[in-house]
C-alpha cells in the first residue's frame, strides 16, 4: 500500500512539475513579446515634446484642423473659425469637439511661435559693432 501511495505522489509531482514548467515557459514568451511590442511603440511614438504640449501631437492637430501646410496661416485660421463655430453648443455641437478644435489651434500656434523664435534668434545674432564700447569721456579739471 505504501508503495502505491508513493507512486501516486510521485506521478502527481511529475504532473504538477510539468505543468509548472510549461506555465513558466509561456510566461517568459509573453514577457518577451510584450518587451518587443513596447520597443516598437517607443520607436514609433511621438516625441516627448509633442505629447507634453496639451497631450496632442502636431500631426494630430493638423488632422483635426484639416491643414497640411503650416505656413498658410489664413487657411489655419479659416478652418479653426469654421470648426469652432460649427461645434458650438448653440448650433448643435459638443463642447468636447469644440475643445479639441481649440487645443489643435493652440498646438499649431505654439509650433509656429517656436519656429518663429528659432528663426529670429538665428537671424538676430549680435554684430561686432554691438560689442564695441565707447571710450569713457574724462573731464579735465
Amino acid at each position: 500500500m505504501a508503495r502505491y501511495l508513493a507512486k501516486i505522489v510521485y506521478l502527481g509531482a511529475q504532473v504538477v512539475g510539468r505543468a509548472l514548467v510549461k506555465t513558466l515557459r509561456q510566461e517568459i514568451e509573453v514577457c518577451q513579446e510584450a518587451a518587443r511590442i513596447q520597443e516598437t511603440l517607443r520607436a514609433n511614438a511621438p516625441s516627448d515634446r509633442d505629447v507634453a504640449v496639451k497631450g496632442m501631437t502636431l500631426v494630430e492637430a493638423q488632422q483635426i484642423l484639416n491643414v497640411k501646410d503650416l505656413s498658410d496661416r489664413q487657411a489655419i485660421e479659416a478652418h479653426y473659425q469654421h470648426l469652432f463655430r460649427a461645434n458650438d453648443k448653440n448650433s448643435g455641437g459638443t463642447f468636447y469637439i469644440q475643445s479639441k478644435v481649440f487645443r489643435a489651434k493652440e498646438r499649431i500656434d505654439q509650433e509656429l511661435a517656436q519656429t518663429h523664435d528659432h528663426r529670429s534668434a538665428s537671424s538676430t545674432a549680435p554684430s561686432q559693432s554691438q560689442f564695441q564700447t565707447k571710450e569713457p569721456v574724462h573731464k579735465d579739471q
